[in-house]
């Protein structure tokens, strides 16, 4: 069945429909992975985006349940320049296009991708539309005009309910803004003892945990758009260590009075370049965004930049001069893309049990008491 990919400046690329014979609409970015597109496809950072892959062969090593990164995929379309329907993997459990026709995902093959990842890097990200239907170009693209950009894609992709995954070791608080699987892998590999809360968890309802941590996970959309979650930051900055990744890393920044802006055409990939400052060592990352905290914003604040993007100098790392907290912009769970960077969970550890022997918590009970106490004189 033919399929068409309709961006928003009239720009029609036609192909062949490989997934739901559906439409959707989203924005239109490009990844260079090579592998991995099992992983991309259930990253939670990628709702509300039509994926075009620059790697040329997509769908040949199948789909198998042990790579999800989430319950389900999260894209809203993939485009690829060849799709191969049958997967020759002794772990495929069935085929990339099997998948995305159960979750009512278009995909659309058979198009000059280096073309339009090229068209991409000129003019920016752009938003489109994947359609196996017959409407004329002028009621497709009226129908893309009409549609409202996302701003709730965290609310969509975080947990609706507390939960958790027992370890024996530090309590990790894991704040979901659309958090990733791999991250509760690594920290499981450490035997933390792991509560996930929803995005909208205020302050006091994570102090009442006990945590002797704080992560702040990854996901989707304009960091701006989670202010909410930024002001949580800032009321628990200094009381308990803090790791933000990725959208996590942003809202730090939002926190601790930095700026975001939207990149043109942002970080997607397995392959990037980052350079850690103090060591002037690079590694290479797995990264998977939009937006970008801005250097000026830096100055006049208490962070510090630990990390840049050795390819256009962005912002990848901070630090915060005072408080134990620190964030990166890229993956250091990978899933998919190298492990260089794993070793930040074990700074974070590490900077968790510092704050613990330098700070002693009161018993559990305590603090819940002077919470309530305070909670009853304010009522």
């Amino acid at each position: 069945m033919q399929a068409r990919l309709l961006l928003e400046d009239g720009t029609m690329f036609k192909g062949l429909s490989f997934g739901a014979e559906t439409q959707t609409i989203g924005e239109v970015v490009f990844n260079t992975g090579m592998t991995g597109y099992q992983e991309l496809l259930s990253d939670p950072s990628y709702c509300g985006q039509i994926v075009t892959m620059t790697y040329p062969l997509i769908g040949n090593y199948g789909i198998t349940r042990d790579d999800f990164e989430a319950i389900r995929p999260n894209i809203y379309g993939l485009a690829v320049r060849r799709y191969e329907p049958i997967p020759s993997n002794w772990r495929a459990q069935y085929s990339l296009g099997d998948l995305l026709k159960e979750y009512e995902i278009p995909g659309i093959s058979d198009i000059d991708t280096r073309m339009l990842t090229r068209k991409i890097r000129q003019f920016g990200s752009m938003r489109g539309l994947i359609t196996t239907g017959n409407e004329h170009v002028e009621e497709l693209l009226e129908r893309l005009k009409a549609t409202p950009t996302l701003h709730d894609q965290v609310a969509r992709t975080s947990t609706d309910y507390v939960y958790t995954n027992p370890g024996s070791k530090e309590r990790i608080v894991l704040i979901d803004c659309g958090s990733k699987s791999g991250i509760i892998r690594e920290l499981s590999k450490r035997n933390c003892d792991i509560v996930v809360v929803p995005h909208d968890t205020t302050a006091d309802d994570i102090r009442r945990l006990a945590p002797d941590g704080i992560q702040l996970s990854n996901g989707p959309g304009d960091p701006k758009d989670n202010l909410h979650v930024a002001e949580t930051i800032k009321q628990l900055l200094g009381e308990f260590p803090i790791f933000g990744i990725c959208l996590g890393h942003q809202l730090f920044a939002l926190a601790c009075g930095a700026d975001t802006d939207k990149l043109k055409f942002g970080h997607r990939g397995g392959n990037h370049p980052v350079k850690e400052l103090e060591t002037n060592r690079c590694y290479i990352t797995s990264q998977n965004h939009g937006y970008a905290v801005t250097d000026e914003s830096i100055k006049g604040t208490d962070l510090i930049v630990t990390h840049i993007n050795n390819n256009d100098k962005t912002i990848e790392g901070l630090k915060h001069k005072t408080f134990p907290a620190f964030s990166v912009q890229y993956h250091p769970e990978a899933a998919p893309g190298p492990e260089d960077s794993s070793y930040l969970f074990d700074q974070f550890i590490e900077m968790i049990r510092k704050h613990k022997i330098e700070n002693p918590q009161k018993p559990r009970q305590a603090v819940l008491s002077e919470m309530l106490r305070g909670e009853l004189q304010n009522a």
